[in-house]
């Protein structure tokens, strides 16, 4: 009968059954209590450190070991100067040095030797004896200091204790050296020491008997003891200049002066929020962390909430207790973009772009960390330039965008992204709450060409700016005006601004229009002389409406029927909303086949945000991100620019080419914005203008230089003919020149050739006036995703 192998030997079926499993073991216990990767994030070290640097989980380097390591010839020059010393030592020791004894002869008197000798008389007693032991003695201490001071030996001293032993190591380890010595020299005073003296108690002893011409002197104590603690002061002090025993005690003394303070408890993780605990919001701070420590906060909620008690929100304590993490949520309901692909950190505002490149004129602090940008650099603006396909969009204006979009849901920041007409945009539609897609049927916003303004002279300026700004036959204050003039003549005739098609039929000097609104204000007489004034302009030379309404022609078309106020079914966007809001706004220019009103559009953008940003004081700030900014850049746009670091806000401008500027606007720009970028690939004609705004710097060159020796000498000839026959070069010398010259941080030609793909070179300013020099940024390091 088959029992299909459950009766069998357990192993010995081909096919046995399964048996049962047994319990699964026990897992250990957890030496630490679990975290979660946001409480992590939070607990990670964030350094003070330099504009541009990554902050997260940054490492101050240390001092760089290759500037304080001793050259070769150092020390070579250190051993030969022994080597020589030793020598002399033992010709010294065997008095076979010529005239070695003369100064003893010169110092001593006759009778005290035999006439042409250094025997010592008897008669003389001990004295001659005594004289040649003290002068031997001398001789080497007098060798053994030249030679240290040739082989530079004091160097060396401070090379290994000065600079790389800090105290107390050094003050211990000189202070050791010193007891060696003076066991060397009173072995009697060490129990157990089997050594013979150093010859150092005799020689002074024998130098006070010859100069004092007997040993009465040692029959007193006070003077034996003296002369001791002479000995003792001369072995310690040079110990305690190299352990630096005198400021390391005054050091000591001073931090045992100051009032004593009590002991701190352990600095809290910032996971556990020690600042609420510090003002005694103990519940909420509990809370938090409790949430922290389950995941159900992430990194906007942790600074969401940061940002409403540094700011002082009422019923702070309440809000937190009801609603937890989601606390203050923006008002889109966001917590959180729905796909990310750089690395921010939120804490800091800094969003990661790359990492500078370990080259050799990078600062040892940048050398290999990341590349940030963040609110306290783009306050100052940002140019950035480069050929299509260098990556200005990708490596760029995507994290940038990306990053201010999440510091929009912590409530720090407002945003505005014009994206490229054509081109993908800079984030998903997601990420944003409001989008303009102007010329698109199925946008659901609209621009007010106004940006709500209640002054008709703001109004008349934001339009002149994005009209005729760019136009030199112009005069931006006489379009200003031209505009000012019909603008308030029509909101006090109907309580509004007209659309823009009106407009252009005012400004074309439309006898039918102008008669109604002359009519319609003929009650006004302030109005009236206005429009008046405007009427009798028209047609005239230097005229600015015609201009103005060619310009307004191209908003005119079609494709714009329902858009900038003119009564579609969208609804109205003004820009003055990110003023006071924490806004993500995208606004979408027209596709190929309006490229002059794309521009006129990004000009109108960019003259409301300088006119909104101007407003009181906001708490967040506020960026314009122009993906391309071709055509925006004017005359007054680059004055405005100048005073947005003052606003709290700032823009981000990128071109292809310096050339899409007016050349008489390429300085003013460059010394408008704080920070530029310079992508790979760049011409040497928008390499210069870099260059000339990067300036020069002081850099030292060594030129070494080989001449020919010419010996004059038959035996130096023979030993050049030698060496040359040997080694088949001729004898030369190294003439080095060192010296400073001044040259240009970043050539013209370097950055068109020498700036590898993917790469860009990057210079920033901050709020604070801090700079950090350009360097080359590698790009690539930047796109790997956060999480």
């Amino acid at each position: 009968m088959d029992s299909d192998g459950t009766q069998d030997v357990r192993g010995t079926h081909a096919n046995p059954v399964p048996r049962p499993a047994g319990p699964p073991v026990v897992p250990p216990r957890p030496t630490t209590p679990p975290t979660s990767a946001v409480a992590d994030w939070l607990d990670e070290r964030r350094p003070a450190a330099r504009p541009g640097i990554w902050r997260f989980g940054y490492r101050p380097p240390k001092e760089e070991r290759s500037a304080d390591r001793l050259a070769p010839v150092t020390v070579v020059g250190m051993v030969i100067p022994l080597a020589v010393g030793l020598i002399i030592w033992s010709f010294w020791s065997r008095g076979a040095v010529p005239y070695q004894f003369i100064p003893l002869r010169m110092l001593t008197p006759d009778d005290w030797w035999w006439g042409g000798s250094m025997d010592a008389v008897e008669e003389a007693g001990l004295f001659g004896n005594e004289a040649l032991f003290v002068y031997q003695h001398v001789g080497f201490v007098l060798i053994f200091f030249a030679m240290g001071r040739l082989g530079s030996w004091g160097r060396a001293f401070r090379y290994f204790f000065e600079r790389r032993w800090p105290q107390p190591r050094r003050a211990l380890t000189a202070a050791l050296g010193a007891l060696v010595v003076l066991a060397l020299v009173f072995p009697d005073a060490f129990p157990g020491a089997f050594w013979d003296p150093v010859p150092v108690l005799d020689t002074i002893f024998k130098l006070v008997v010859v100069l004092s011409g007997g040993y009465h002197l040692f029959t007193s104590v006070l003077f034996v003891y003296s002369l001791y603690a002479v000995i003792v002061l001369l072995i310690l002090w040079p110990f305690a200049r190299v352990g630096g025993w005198l400021p390391y005690a005054k050091e000591r003394l001073a931090s045992r002066g100051r009032p004593e303070t009590p002991e701190h408890a352990p600095e809290r993780p910032r996971a556990q929020w020690p600042e609420l605990r510090e003002a005694g919001q103990y519940e909420a701070a509990e809370l938090l962390t409790g949430e922290v420590a389950a995941g159900r906060m992430n990194d906007v909620d942790c600074v969401r909430v940061r940002r409403a008690w540094t700011t002082g929100q009422p019923d702070f304590r309440e809000t937190v207790l009801r609603q937890g993490g989601a606390a203050w949520t923006h008002p889109s309901g966001a917590r959180d973009l729905p796909r990310r692909t750089a690395r921010h950190d939120l804490l800091v505002g800094q969003v990661r772009i790359g990492r500078w490149v370990a080259a050799e004129r990078t600062p040892l602090t940048h050398r290999g960390a990341g590349a940030a940008l963040g609110p306290e650099v783009l306050a100052t603006s940002l140019l950035a330039v480069g050929p299509s396909g260098a990556g200005k969009t990708r490596a760029l204006v995507e994290p940038l965008t990306e990053a201010l979009a999440l510091q929009a849901l912590t409530g720090g920041c407002a945003v505005v992204v014009v994206s490229s007409p054509g081109g993908a945009p800079p984030a998903p539609d997601s990420a944003f709450d409001v989008i303009v897609r102007i010329g698109d049927p199925s946008s659901v916003h609209d621009l007010d060409p106004y940006a709500d303004c209640d002054d008709s002279d703001e109004a008349a300026a934001i339009l002149a700016e994005a009209l005729v700004g760019d136009l030199d036959t112009v005069s931006g204050q006489g379009a200003a005006t031209a505009l000012a003039q019909l603008l308030g003549a029509y909101r006090a005739a109907h309580g509004r601004f007209p659309g823009l098609p009106e407009l252009r039929e005012l400004l074309e000097g439309d006898p039918g229009a102008l008669g109604e609104l002359r009519a319609a204000v003929a009650g006004d007489e302030v109005m009236r002389r206005e429009l008046e004034a405007r009427v009798r302009q028209t047609g005239a030379p230097g005229d600015p409406g015609r201009a103005l309404a060619d310009r307004l022609a191209l908003l005119n078309r079609p494709v714009f029927a329902k858009f900038f106020g003119s009564g579609g079914t969208h609804r109205a966007f003004s820009l003055r909303a990110v003023a006071h809001h924490p806004l993500r706004v995208r606004i979408d220019l027209p596709e190929h086949g309006h490229e002059e009103a794309g521009r006129l559009i990004t000009r109108l953008v960019l003259a409301q945000f300088h006119a909104v940003v101007r407003e009181g004081r906001r708490a967040h700030f506020a960026c314009l991100v122009l993906d391309d900014a071709t055509g925006a850049v004017t005359t007054g746009s680059v004055r405005r620019i100048q005073r947005l670091r003052s606003q709290n806000a700032g823009v981000v401008l990128a071109l292809r080419t310096i050339a899409d500027v007016p050349e008489a606007l390429h300085g003013p720009l460059y010394g408008a914005v704080g920070c530029r970028m310079a992508f790979s690939g760049i011409t040497t004609w928008d390499g210069s203008r870099f260059a000339q705004a990067w300036g020069t710097e002081w850099v030292e060159t060594t030129e070494v230089a080989k001449h020919t020796v010419f010996a004059d000498q038959p035996m130096t000839r023979a030993i050049h003919a030698l060496r040359k026959a040997v080694t088949g070069e001729a004898v030369t010398t190294d003439a080095v020149t060192t010296r400073q010259v001044e040259r240009e941080r970043w050539s013209a030609s370097q950055l068109a050739h020498e700036v590898p793909p993917g790469h860009a070179v990057l210079s920033l300013t901050d709020v604070r006036g801090e700079h950090a020099p350009p360097l080359l940024v590698d790009l690539r390091d930047g796109t790997e995703r956060q999480r």
